[in-house]
């Protein structure tokens, strides 16, 4: 690791390993080493720190009661980890007691001040920050149409949070510049409270808008928004396809995520 990508994980370990904001319906508590809540979509559990300082049958033991806990519920967890975790046998430890690993991301983190130089916007395409229900709708059904599943959900969700947090939740459509806009993308930001950082998310693209830009300039818009905020990081859990577009971008990779989750039996 470089200095800088040494010192941009030091800084995620000490702001990005918690909770966030309860919403509405969740608990939020500690138990041991670790933070979880429950009560929303699905429940979650990470560790504020990246040593989680349990070995052995004291680690089985933990990991036993999260289970026994959600399942009393009737109720999925994910369990975060990060690649420098440590111990590095938990996710071995976690897969024995059922938790079933997702894909891994790779945790990047860039400089507000560095993401935000100006850059063009696609021709054809308006960037446009939305917070009206009805545009959440039309962003739900491009995800919907990206991803070949129902994404209808996703309108409700960002429409709570834009009127929740409005100073530090940004969502900013791609659309076409036409007589008929037509949402090709959209992403968001979500700020962190009580911290310097913020967490860029989605940008899903319609197959035929691809390859022109779009991503890029939705990146440096949020950025731009970002930095007159005083917001100093930006952080990603980037898929494969995404890694590659924001290393270039100036993001740096500081380590990997993977989330295990464990899910109720069916009867």
């Amino acid at each position: 690791m470089t200095d800088l990508t040494t010192a941009l994980l030091a800084a995620y370990d000490e702001h990005m390993r918690g909770l966030g904001a309860a919403r509405d319906g969740e608990t939020q508590q500690s138990d041991g080493p670790l933070l979880r809540k429950h009560g929303g979509f699905r429940g979650f559990i990470t560790s504020p720190t990246a040593d989680l300082g349990l070995r052995g049958a004291e680690l089985d033991e933990l990991i036993t009661r999260q289970r026994d806990f959600f399942a009393a519920r009737g109720e999925a967890v994910e369990w975060k980890t990060r690649g420098h975790d440590l111990p590095a046998d938990l996710p071995e430890r976690l897969t024995a007691a059922g938790f079933v690993a997702e894909a891994p991301e790779t945790v990047l983190i860039g400089l507000t001040a560095e993401l935000a130089t100006p850059t063009p916007v696609p021709e054809g395409i308006v960037l446009r920050p939305v917070t009206a229900p009805a545009d959440m709708r039309r962003i739900a059904a491009m995800e919907s149409e990206v991803w070949g599943e129902d994404w209808s959900w996703l309108a409700d969700d960002l429409a709570d949070r834009a009127a929740a947090d409005p100073d530090g939740f940004l969502v900013v459509a791609a659309e076409t510049d036409t007589r008929t806009p037509e949402v090709v993308s959209a992403a968001w930001l979500m700020r962190t409270p009580g911290t310097e950082f913020a967490g860029l998310w989605g940008g899903s693209t319609l197959a035929a808008w691809r390859g022109r830009g779009i991503y890029r300039s939705l990146v440096a818009h949020r950025a731009r928004w970002a930095l007159d905020r005083g917001i100093r990081y930006l952080q990603v859990d980037a898929s494969p396809d995404s890694a590659p577009i924001l290393r270039r971008l100036g993001m740096h990779a500081v380590t990997t995520t993977t989330p295990y989750v464990w899910t109720p039996p069916t009867i």
